[in-house]
């Protein structure tokens, strides 16, 4: 877990060119292009495409805090205003679309700055996907293939630093104090530890910290644990002897000066609807008086993701105008969580798990998407009744991996809080990637990790993420139906109690962990956990693999059992699994092998008897996957000609 510095927006390039928009169609006020390659990525072609351009520029939104539609953006109110009363933001942002666009605009909200799709949807291996300069910085090239419009625009305060990251600066709100919390883990054991704060402090005096080796442990005070200031915003801290590394340090203080984080959202909703809608020169986009985009999708992986959900359920996919933003919303893997952005002192870098940040207020009621009453609160809310009021809800299309719900309370989107099932709207699909961990690079295989008890498990969402992404865009456009959703529910048997997961297979290390979830009152100094939700996880078959979800043709024809969790090493807690990686154990080779070990499983030979058979299995599992349109023809040639190859089951290099 790393700790991010504020940073500004990129530096300036070379040879700017500097345009401003009318402030009477778009609070985007000026729209800097700082570069723009017209033969993008080495000049590769993309088909019927052509060649790709990309554009690099800064965008400055300025916002009347008197607008319904900002109002609830936390402390917009008392920010710094500029000479026309408005509170102004910079961000960074990216554009890459094809030299014969599709009319389809997808904005991907950026993970700490990153560029995640060219590699979800991409395939690209490594950090190529964030740079987009090279021929394989776009992998496989479907995403352009596609028509895609690419877009990414900083929301993120926090950024951490590095290349090719992209960053939001926006005002501080000077003469609030008020509690803020820290956590640190470092992965050695040197001393002392020099951090920066999230937030200066306004009172040193007040500042606390405190120590524990795992997250279920009490916190401690031991004998050479101190805590000392550099400057209002750095400390540093002084290690106990014998602190585990990874140990968790947490620091409380009373901070000052809060930055007007929510504007992140503010800046997705009004770049995409500057470059959809704006008409004249300072948009980069239009030709001849329009830009050619006629549908948006939203889309973010991860901790976007759940920026994507509190841009939905603050109300932002209305602009200034009143008019909807994106026609489509993919959350990818956030479970039910949202972030901690738009709130006094926020910190959107955070990522309550399995073993840090937990109580920060990331899990928050509402968690699903139809309005639900919360019993332990009281209150009665869901993710798209701002939307619902003035019509400009989008289609959804939410896709989260097993691991969400080990790790991110997913079984919230499916139950009201006491645990009973709820349907989704017409306009909301879920889709499970049944057995896959949070996210994988595309070539990933299983491999130990010292951290963790089982090998880890290799899937990837790239199939997935495709057929999903067609799915949406077909729905847009000419109406047609995605498939029904795919996910664990109360009503249908697959979601269960942790007790009731798993037959008992050997070498499973399975005791019913996984991340609770609290109703957490954010009190000072601590927060306090006031109750708890029931949550309930996906069953598995005879194989030990998930029934419900997107099965791909691995589990569909499995050879191993691929599991969303995987247990920390000598740990007993309730909530101790690794963070966001899975498992995975291989079946039995013979039926002896099988009966001597009393596995319930199935063996490959019991399964498979020639290898023949087994790519008869993949090939109808990959026939069934395209027939429901949860599979492109692509991905299928792709998963018969691994398992030709041996490679399908991805358990050795």
């Amino acid at each position: 877990m790393k700790r991010f510095r504020r940073l500004g927006a990129a530096a300036p390039l070379a040879c700017a060119l500097a345009l401003a928009a009318s402030p009477a169609l778009s609070e985007v006020t000026r729209f800097e292009v700082l570069t723009r390659e017209t033969a993008a990525l080495g000049g590769r072609e993309f088909g019927p495409r052509g060649q790709a351009e990309k554009i690099t520029a800064r965008a400055t939104i300025a916002l009347d805090p008197a607008d319904p539609r900002n109002a609830v953006i936390a402390d917009i109110d008392r920010a710094p205003r500029n000479a026309q009363g408005r509170v102004e933001a910079v961000t960074d942002v990216v554009i890459l679309r094809p030299a014969r666009p599709s009319g389809t605009l997808v904005l991907e909200v950026p993970n700490r700055g990153r560029k995640l799709l060219p590699g979800w949807a991409g395939g690209v291996i490594g950090t190529g996907g964030n740079r987009l300069e090279q021929p394989g910085d776009i992998g496989n090239g479907f995403l352009l293939e596609q028509g895609y419009t690419l877009v990414w625009a900083g929301w993120q305060l926090d950024t951490p630093e590095g290349a090719n990251l992209l960053r939001l600066d926006v005002p501080v709100v000077p003469g609030i104090t008020g509690p803020s919390r820290e956590e640190f883990t470092f992965p050695d054991a040197a001393t002392p530890q020099r951090v920066t704060l999230s937030y200066p402090a306004a009172d040193r005096g007040s500042a606390r910290i405190t120590v524990r080796d795992r997250a279920d442990l009490e916190r401690a005070t031991p004998a050479g644990l101190g805590l000392r200031f550099v400057e209002d915003g750095v400390v540093e801290i002084d290690r106990p002897a014998g602190a585990a590394p990874g140990a968790l340090y947490e620091i409380t203080y009373v901070a000052r000066d809060p930055r007007l984080s929510g504007m992140g959202l503010a800046a997705l909703r009004d770049v995409a609807s500057f470059l959809r809608r704006e008409t004249g020169a300072s948009n980069p986009l239009a030709a001849d008086g329009r830009s050619g985009i006629t549908r948006a999708i939203g889309l973010g992986i991860s901790q976007s993701g759940r920026a994507l959900r509190d841009l939905l359920y603050f109300g932002m996919n209305e602009d200034e105008a009143g008019r909807i933003v994106f026609e489509g919303m993919m959350p990818i893997i956030p479970g039910a969580r949202r972030s901690f952005t738009n709130a006094r002192f926020a910190q959107p870098g955070r990522n309550p798990g399995p073993q840090y940040d937990r109580l920060f207020p990331v899990l928050q009621f509402p968690f699903t998407y139809p309005v639900t009453e919360d019993h332990l609160s009281g209150k009665r809310d869901g993710i798209l009744l701002r939307c619902r009021l003035n019509n400009t809800c989008p289609r959804v299309i939410h896709m989260d991996s097993e691991f969400e719900f080990w790790g991110s309370q997913a079984s919230l989107l499916v139950t009201d809080s006491r645990g009973q099932h709820i349907d989704m709207p017409p306009d909301v699909r879920l889709y499970l990637l049944s057995g896959a961990p949070h996210g994988n690079p595309a070539d990933a295989v299983a491999r130990p990790s010292p951290a963790c008890a089982m090998p880890l498990n290799p899937i990837h969402g790239g199939p997935a993420i495709r057929a999903l992404m067609v799915a949406m865009e077909s729905w847009l456009r000419d109406g047609t139906e995605p498939p029904a959703s795919r996910f664990p529910m109360r009503a249908q048997g697959t979601l269960v109690p942790p007790e009731q997961v798993y037959p008992a297979i050997p070498g499973l290390p399975y005791r019913g962990q996984h991340a609770r979830a609290e109703w957490v009152e954010q009190a000072a100094p601590l927060p306090l956990a006031r109750g708890h939700y029931p949550l309930f996880l996906p069953r598995a078959g005879l194989d030990g693999n998930t029934i419900a979800g997107i099965r791909l043709p691995l589990l569909e024809a499995p050879r191993a059992t691929y599991v969303g969790w995987n247990a920390q090493t000598g740990a007993e807690g309730p909530q101790e699994i690794c963070t966001q990686v899975g498992g995975v154990l291989p079946l039995t080779a013979t039926r002896a092998e099988r009966e001597a070990a009393r596995d319930p499983r199935p063996s490959i030979e019991e399964l498979y008897p020639t290898a023949e058979a087994y790519e008869a299995a993949v090939r109808a599992a990959t026939e069934r996957l395209m027939a429901e349109r949860l599979l492109l023809p692509a991905d299928a040639e792709a998963a018969l000609r691994e398992a030709r190859e041996g490679k399908l089951a991805r358990l050795s290099r």
